[in-house]
């Protein structure tokens, strides 16, 4: 049995907006091998692969870059815990207040970034805390908990409750029903909310200047070096380097979640 095709005006209009949505990427791809000449001139008279060689060379690139990916698989780990934890609980749970600490949870990341940082920013004041990495962390995992939660919730809202009461009932402890039934059942959730989570934190703006201090991650760096034009080709090689880090994870989660859509 064949599906329907799109109206040709509905598939053209698709068409435009994902045009309009990547065309800046696809400049960004294009600048980063172009000559310095051309960095402001469209087209390119010629193209070079050099910058990448002079960004390699930079430390403080390597630096901001190690930040960013410890920052990225520290507050991925956190956002999988706690939002694992979190979505098992609520999960069925009737209790008084349930609505409100959903809220809660998913607050963070439904607010603007700068409320969000500015929060954030006050609440590490009001305890004397040192900005570090530590607070990059903190601040990366308020909303990277939202998209593990909402990944588990999903998949739990999926699945057969028979399965685990049958378990409870043949004498399985807690911990043995969540290793053989629950854990398989919401494996590909975790694997894909963790994927988003660690995109969302690895290209994480807004939130980290309020939270960073003088530390620098990647796309801090970056915003940065837009103020110096001459480093405008290497700035584009390390956006470009960001958009293909970014681009796998979301890849593989987006392939995750196809793979348990019902048929």
């Amino acid at each position: 049995m064949h599906s329907e095709r799109a109206p040709l005006p509905l598939r053209l209009a698709t068409v435009g907006g994902l045009i309009f949505l990547h065309f800046p990427l696809l400049l960004i791809v294009l600048y980063a091998f172009t000559t310095e000449d051309a960095s402001f001139t469209f087209p390119p008279p010629g193209l070079t692969t050099e910058w990448f060689g002079v960004l390699f060379g930079r430390r403080d690139f390597w630096a901001a870059l190690q930040l960013s990916l410890g920052v990225a698989i520290i507050s991925t780990s956190i956002a999988v815990l706690l939002g694992t934890i979190t979505a098992l609980a609520i999960y069925r749970s009737k209790f008084f207040g349930r609505d409100a600490i959903t809220l809660m949870i998913i607050l963070p990341i439904a607010l603007p970034g700068i409320v969000t940082g500015i929060a954030l920013r006050s609440a590490i004041n009001l305890i004397d805390l040192d900005f570090s990495f530590w607070t990059i962390v903190l601040g990366h995992a308020t909303f990277c908990v939202v998209t593990v939660y909402n990944n588990v919730v999903a998949r739990m809202r999926r699945t057969n409750y028979s399965q685990i009461e049958a378990s409870m009932d043949l004498g399985a402890t807690s911990l043995q029903t969540f290793r053989y039934i629950i854990l398989p059942n919401i494996a590909t959730a975790l694997l894909a909310g963790g994927m988003l989570s660690f995109a969302l934190s690895f290209d994480e703006v807004i939130v980290t200047t309020f939270t960073a201090g003088q530390s620098q991650t990647l796309p801090i760096w970056i915003f940065s070096q837009l103020t110096r034009p001459r480093d405008r080709p290497v700035t584009n090689v390390a956006a470009l380097i960001v958009i293909a880090i970014t681009l796998i994870p979301l890849l593989l989660a987006y392939r995750f979640t196809r793979e348990q859509q019902p048929t």
